[in-house]
């Protein structure tokens, strides 16, 4: 399934207006689950870190993480980074426009070349990492960049029925991925072995998250794949799955997942 397509599409349109941008990240925070959980890490480990962090965006995309933490935390400077050279230029616009450009710069990079050292107290890649077949070197990378006790989340699908492939005979949503998910041990294994001293898993997607995916992105994304004149049929299409995806996002959000689609991994230097 074609995802680039669809997001520069999309990305075409809201960028006429930065209350388009806005209303945009107000309703992935809405409607993606995954925004749910890596918000509340946000909120909660966040606020633990200096008052002054200085954090990196690795693979920024629209721009919403960057937006919603320069938001949560006014004396946060946030360097973003996207291989994407279109985004990085929309979303220096629209934060000069906004007048958080001070705060927040995007820079076009590719993560397999990231050469900081000791740089950052924060790195934060979502939904990234399924689409780097270097992902050891980019942990390294992202290991070296990190200053002592600095912290990286991540956000990517699992082995257990991420990107949609729940069996051999399946293949990935998502045509851009290089993987379909990383298994706990896996992922724990190439973090420490990249130097990360302390590594947290946890599962999300379970059953009630798994539904709501399926309901807010895997239908709505096959509906486009075939004719982008059911970017017209969607704000109806959300006004009957969108009350039903919010009651099941949160209870992936507040009960633990033995299993899921998705993992939240938290690593410390």
């Amino acid at each position: 399934m074609q995802y680039e397509s669809i997001k520069k599409s999309l990305g075409e349109f809201i960028t006429k207006s930065p209350f388009l941008r806005k209303t945009l990240y107000l309703l992935l925070d809405l409607l993606l689950l995954r925004s749910w959980h890596v918000n509340r890490f946000l909120r909660k480990t966040g606020s633990h870190l200096s008052c002054n962090a200085y954090v990196l965006d690795a693979g920024s995309g629209f721009g919403q993480y960057s937006w919603r933490m320069s938001r949560l935390y006014k004396g946060w400077k946030i360097k973003a980074v996207d291989i994407n050279s279109e985004q990085v230029k929309d979303c220096n616009e629209f934060f000069k426009r906004t007048g958080l450009s001070e705060r927040v710069t995007f820079e076009k990079n590719d993560l397999t070349f990231l050469h900081e050292t000791d740089n950052y107290d924060f790195i934060i890649t979502v939904d990234v990492m399924e689409h780097i077949k270097e992902d050891e070197l980019v942990f390294r990378n992202f290991c070296r960049a990190l200053k002592r006790n600095g912290i990286l989340l991540i956000s990517t699908p699992s082995d257990k029925g991420g990107s949609d492939v729940h069996n051999d005979k399946d293949t990935s949503f998502i045509d851009e991925h290089v993987r379909d998910g990383y298994g706990n041990e896996e992922i724990t294994g190439k973090l420490k072995a990249a130097g990360f001293n302390k590594v947290s898993v946890n599962y999300t997607y379970g059953k009630a998250g798994s539904l709501s995916w399926v309901l807010s992105m895997k239908y709505p994304v096959e509906m486009i794949n075939k004719s982008y004149l059911f970017f017209i049929i969607l704000p109806f299409y959300y006004l009957f799955a969108f009350p039903v995806c919010f009651f099941l996002n949160i209870i992936d959000l507040n009960f633990k997942n033995k299993t899921g689609t998705g993992l939240l991994v938290i690593a410390e230097k």
